[in-house]
């Protein structure tokens, strides 16, 4: 192994996982959904952080949407 390297001599070339790359986000969740994946992902055995985020590209991946209707005052 050299003790030095001339890395001027490289070749640069893009990081094929740079589409991958997560991005951080702050978000306020309800302590109870907290608590409801923290205790799966001990089931399970991975981060909380991790289940979220699956949880979550499963429902971009299947489309999903969600029905919010607010009741109506008469």
């Amino acid at each position: 192994m050299k003790t030095e390297y001339d890395l001027s001599t490289m070749k640069s070339r893009k990081n094929p996982y740079a589409a991958m790359l997560k991005k951080s986000v702050t978000m306020r969740l309800s302590e109870d959904v907290i608590d409801y994946f923290k205790q799966m992902a001990d089931e399970k055995g991975v981060p909380y952080q991790s289940l979220i985020n699956l949880y979550l590209r499963d429902c971009v991946s299947s489309h999903r949407k969600i029905d919010i209707s607010w009741p109506t005052i008469p």
